[in-house]
């Protein structure tokens, strides 16, 4: 099943697996965010850099939130999820972070979400995959100008 938002319904756990991410960074807690990967994730961030398992993306951004990213927000559209197997789901989305009122979405991700049992036997959706990509906006200008005299 494709989902494109925000056509369709998407599944509220998944769904709610990404208001959590968001509300998590949003606080600012480190320990809150890594908790909603899965103890193994994968977590590729645009400038090449990956944190391996929920402690190293725990660490990351304890320091993270503690300078730089201090005080920002996390904004994100779903531009597509799909269930690629029971208990697997592919989203994209574009988003962004940033500390003003409007956030520019200048990135896309990939989530790779699995369905996993809470502590209470409970399905809860976490993350076991995401890479974040920035968008060059010279360079797309660049390509839909080649795209589009190579159709003509």
């Amino acid at each position: 099943m494709v989902i494109t938002a925000p056509d369709l319904e998407l599944d509220i756990g998944i769904r709610t697996c990404l208001d959590r991410i968001t509300a998590a960074w949003d606080a600012g807690d480190a320990r809150a965010y890594a908790a909603q990967f899965t103890p193994d994730a994968s977590y590729v961030i645009y400038v090449g850099d990956a944190s391996l398992g929920r402690d190293a993306i725990e660490r990351a951004h304890a320091r993270l939130f503690a300078s730089w990213l201090k005080g920002t927000r996390m904004d994100m559209r779903i531009i597509q999820a799909r269930h690629i197997a029971p208990g697997t789901a592919v989203v994209l989305t574009e988003g962004g972070i940033g500390k003003g009122r409007t956030i520019r979405r200048d990135k896309l991700q990939t989530f790779t979400l699995v369905e996993e049992e809470d502590g209470a036997g409970d399905p809860l959706w976490r993350c076991a995959a995401f890479q974040n990509t920035r968008r060059n906006r010279l360079l797309l200008r660049v390509q839909r100008l080649f795209d589009r005299n190579r159709s003509a």
